[in-house]
């Protein structure tokens, strides 16, 4: 039986295609993933700001977990750092996970913030990641500090 993750995948909308990428890779290794964002298979229209919360807070509450999906300008993404922020509130696990072509510079505030690992796209270290291994890496794989300093473990 497939290991079920219910999952909230943060991303910029250009990085959308690597959600079915990020599924394909944790399939391959034995995970049922479940995506509660939103994304082209749930489109929505809206653009008053409180009501566009009103859908992403229980998507993330669903979620166990948050994975932001770091690709180019990730970082400049109002919506992204908001989602971290929430899974935050709600003391949600915060992964990152570098999609190829991003860098150290794409990271989210919040996600140095709040993160509780930051891993390449490397099928293992990814669910190392999911697992609870609190990680931190450099885009080219290299350690690097948790920048918000904060040591966290998994009860």
């Amino acid at each position: 039986m497939a290991n079920r993750k219910n999952l909230f995948i943060s991303h910029h909308s250009v990085d959308e295609p690597h959600i079915g990428k990020l599924k394909d890779l944790l399939s391959r290794k034995g995970y049922d993933v479940r995506n509660g964002s939103i994304d082209s298979t749930k489109p929505n229209a809206a653009t008053n700001p409180e009501y566009i919360k009103s859908l992403l807070r229980p998507q993330v509450n669903w979620a166990g977990t948050l994975v932001c999906l770091i690709g180019r300008e990730t970082a400049n993404r109002e919506w992204v750092n908001w989602e971290i922020k929430q899974a935050h509130l709600q003391g949600k696990q915060i992964v990152g996970v570098f999609l190829h072509g991003g860098s150290d510079a794409d990271v989210p505030e919040n996600l140095n913030k709040y993160g509780h690992s930051l891993v390449t796209w490397r099928g293992d270290d990814v669910i190392d990641a999911l697992e609870g291994d609190t990680k931190w890496c450099k885009d080219d794989g290299s350690e690097r500090p948790n920048f918000a300093g904060i040591t966290r473990s998994t009860c």
